[in-house]
């Protein structure tokens, strides 16, 4: 199973990160949003493991559309779709080892159209899943799924207080306004979060919560409205990256690999509720971000320029979003990042360019227009 070599690449090192993830052996495993970017990695990591390390694992990814699932995927003897709406109750035949529940809408554009429906998948998700994972779809003997994993977000914690530049997994949290329709992202995670805990105060269900920050890499939609894919769209059509602003907001930007192999180590062996994935080695402003991006291909000649209107950033302070504090996993857990940003967009551009359609068809339209 190859999906490509960069995917292949990084299942390789997801895999090795966790010793072989010898626990998933003949094991169930359920996740949904199995066609985007972090429910693709776990799909692809667990067919590896299956292929490379004969795990025998049976894989049920959770999906609205069966055609957006990769042909290898289609085609893996181990793997068993379930096609169904994850706000639907989740009915299977049989008992399932573990849970991961991804799927949710992570596009800025998706959230601000679909408001209504981006808080049902985390709220209405989260509560189908937890009783798939506590057993309550069997009709007989009731057994609790080994481990149920809930991706969240840094979104739960919302805008920082003054002085604050750290999130930590206890708190305490910024202000989120729940009038504001594009927050329901924020307040679905943040409702599914206290059903996961709920769950394990109340039915002993081994729920485990990550909070990740800024992903970025293969699978990622070019379109999907947030500033790194913006960018790397610029890059890829060999033009500058313009700013509207003056680039000064903090963020940190985490390889997707990275992402998920503190994901399986908090699935597999987490003690705590909750753990806060980032790369805090790549703090980095916006601008910072878009001359990194252009510095990975100097002989495209491309640079950062602004256009910043009147209006921007009068009387306003730089906003700093808050950093999250990623001490836990990595001292309880050992995760440590491989990959920096410089080279991880390197991988992120080398996927676009040789293996996603819609970035290739967005290159070859940019190259028409060239020719007129």
């Amino acid at each position: 199973m190859i999906i490509n070599r960069i995917i292949d690449e990084d299942t390789i090192q997801i895999i090795e990160e966790n010793n072989g993830l010898p626990e998933l052996q003949d094991s169930t495993v359920l996740v949904t949003g199995a066609t985007g970017m972090v429910g693709s990695y776990f799909i692809y990591t667990l067919m590896k493991l299956n292929e490379s390390y004969d795990r025998n694992i049976t894989i049920i990814p959770l999906v609205r559309n069966a055609s957006k699932l990769a042909d290898q995927v289609l085609n893996d003897s181990h793997v068993f779709p379930l096609i169904q709406d994850v706000t639907k109750p989740v009915n299977l035949d049989g008992y399932v080892d573990y849970v991961i529940h991804t799927a949710s809408p992570s596009s800025p554009n998706a959230m601000k159209k679909y408001p209504y429906e981006t808080n049902l998948a985390n709220t209405l998700g989260t509560y189908n899943t937890i009783e798939l994972a506590l057993g309550n779809n069997m009709s007989d003997v009731k057994q609790q799924a080994k481990s149920y994993l809930y991706v969240s977000s840094r979104e739960i914690y919302g805008q920082p207080m003054e002085g604050q530049d750290f999130f930590y997994e206890e708190g305490p949290l910024g202000q989120v306004d729940p009038l504001v329709p594009r927050n329901g992202y924020a307040e679905g995670k943040k409702a599914a979060e206290n059903m996961c805990v709920a769950a394990r105060e109340e039915y002993g269900l081994n729920a485990k919560i990550v909070r990740p920050f800024q992903l970025y890499g293969p699978m990622m939609q070019i379109d999907d409205g947030r500033v790194q894919t913006d960018f790397f769209a610029n890059v890829i059509k060999h033009e500058n990256i313009v700013l509207k602003s003056k680039g000064e907001a903090i963020k940190t930007f985490t390889y997707i690999s990275d992402a998920v192999s503190a994901m399986f180590k908090v699935l597999l062996h987490g003690k705590e509720n909750c753990y806060n994935i980032g790369s805090e080695e790549d703090k980095v402003s916006v601008r910072e971000l878009a001359e990194i991006l252009c510095s990975t291909h100097p002989d495209r000649n491309i640079g950062v320029t602004f256009d910043i209107p009147e209006s921007a950033n009068k009387g306003n302070s730089a906003f700093t979003q808050g950093i999250l504090c990623t001490d836990r996993i990595r001292t309880e857990l050992g995760w440590v990042p491989k990959y920096r940003l410089f080279n991880g967009a390197l991988r992120t551009i080398d996927w676009y360019e040789n293996f996603d359609p819609k970035a290739k068809a967005m290159i070859e339209e940019k190259q028409k227009i060239k020719k007129i």
